[in-house]
């Protein structure tokens, strides 16, 4: 699958995990992002197909660069992890143009499913 995925978290650790659920099911084009600001900037230089960004991070935090690339992108597709208790937040990602949501603590099935069905 050349499907080009980019995981944006501040935990090397969930990046890692994500990852390795990606990877278990034949997704390779991955690519790594540590807060929202080197998101931004990852997408503009390499236009991935999937962007899974985590909602609390340092420098620029999810909804911010979710925000920004969809203003350079408005056909972006990106889902949004957050943790328990950040309902707020998830409707305010899906209101900005989120397609869909992980919680975590997350199942790699759960990934897997929500992966392909933004990607189709």
């Amino acid at each position: 699958m050349d499907k080009k995925i980019m995981i944006v978290d501040d935990a090397a650790f969930m990046r890692m995990m994500i990852k390795n659920s990606l990877t278990g099911a034949g997704y390779t084009n991955l690519l790594e992002a540590g807060d929202g600001k080197i998101a931004l900037e990852t997408y503009q230089a390499e236009k991935p197909d999937l962007v899974i960004m985590d909602i609390t991070m340092p420098n620029m935090d999810g909804l911010e660069a979710l925000q920004a690339i969809k203003a350079l992108d408005p056909g972006a597709k990106i889902v949004m992890c957050s943790a328990m208790g950040q309902e707020s937040m998830v409707v305010d990602a899906i209101r900005f143009g989120a397609l869909d949501f992980i919680v975590k603590p997350f199942k790699p099935d759960r990934v897997l499913q929500t992966v392909q069905k933004v990607l189709g």
